[in-house]
């Protein structure tokens, strides 16, 4: 990849009272970052700060990672896209994502079954609104349109917006063979969580085969510049016991079964173990050094520049930083990145 590996930053969702990163965009955006990109889980929604950062900003790419399908309607998710498109400038890159059973049943009581056939069905319905060619339909059977039950006066309909762009980039967040598949289908990029650079190859490279030759790969990357390596992994095993422990059901959980297929299996479940025992502190310890470690950029800069070519002879196009705040040590990623 070269010099033509592209920079962006991931501020997350809100991990507890507000947190406007504006300071941060603006500094990512004076020193080149391609993207900036939010993500909600079920507390903060994903488009209104990204509103707020694309008021602030002229240049940065502004994306989702990701807009949860059963959050919206495919047409409401459309709609978000192609209004902040507009403001913006045609800078939106929307990334969706199925979720998982506990957040879509237990949060927006929505039914989890059948994800990739909802995803396929939702980007169509999202693709007439933006080319706007002719009243929007879908024969379902995830979003039936014009819906078949109710009043029976439901008809067609075709956005009274015309859209800055009528093919505004799609991206999946994927984990699994099977989505990550669908993405090199269906949509401009993949949107991958944890991912080590050295296996995507290995692990997905049959899913990716038939990706086009202009598909994105934005990996999001946990980034701590320190020149305490200890330190680093603990913060960066913290979220790992979190995803592995308590974002899934014991029995049904993507991160934990990714986690897997990275080859910690067996430590996967014993962190799940102690997560969900409420022993949060040595699920934390039990998260593997080398797992942590391999799927993140940790330590001084020196050891970070070291790092840097396994993401480069990797199938990713962008690095999304998320821990990094601070203009000092973006201005050093980016100078490690570009030179």
């Amino acid at each position: 990849m070269g010099t033509g590996l592209k920079l962006g930053i991931n501020v997350g969702y809100w991990g507890g009272g507000p947190e406007d990163h504006t300071e941060t965009v603006l500094a990512a955006e004076r020193l080149g970052y391609d993207s900036v990109f939010t993500a909600e889980a079920y507390g903060s929604d994903c488009f209104t700060p990204l509103t707020w950062y694309a008021a602030r900003t002229s240049r940065i790419k502004l994306g989702t990672s990701v807009a949860q399908l059963s959050a919206r309607p495919p047409v409401t998710t459309a709609m978000h896209a192609l209004t902040l498109d507009a403001l913006s400038g045609g800078r939106v890159i929307l990334g969706v994502g199925a979720s998982g059973p506990q957040v879509v049943e237990g949060w927006y009581g929505q039914p989890f079954p059948k994800p990739l056939a909802r995803t396929r069905e939702y980007l169509d319905i999202m693709r007439q609104v933006w080319r706007r060619e002719a009243p929007v339909t879908s024969a379902g059977p995830h979003y039936p349109l014009p819906y078949p039950g109710g009043a029976g006066l439901g008809k067609p309909l075709k956005s009274i917006v015309h859209p800055v762009r009528p093919r505004i980039p799609v991206y999946l967040g994927a984990e699994g063979p099977k989505n990550i598949a669908l993405a090199a289908e269906i949509a401009q990029g993949w949107l991958p969580l944890f991912v080590d650079p050295a296996q995507i190859e290995t692990l997905f490279g049959e899913s990716l085969a038939g990706r086009p030759d202009d598909f994105e790969i934005a990996a999001t990357v946990t980034t701590i510049i320190t020149p305490d390596v200890a330190a680093a992994l603990e913060i960066a095993k913290a979220p790992l016991a979190f995803y592995i422990g308590g974002m899934g059901a014991k029995d049904r959980n993507f991160h934990l079964d990714l986690i897997g297929r990275l080859g910690y299996a067996e430590e996967a479940a014993r962190v799940q173990e102690l997560f969900l025992d409420g022993r949060r502190a040595e699920a934390i310890k039990a998260v593997p050094d080398e797992l942590a470690d391999s799927i993140s950029l940790l330590g001084p800069i020196e050891r970070i520049r070291e790092r840097l070519p396994l993401w480069r002879d990797s199938p990713v196009t962008t690095l999304l930083i998320a821990g990094v705040r601070d203009e000092p040590n973006l201005r050093a990623l980016a100078e490690l990145v570009h030179g």
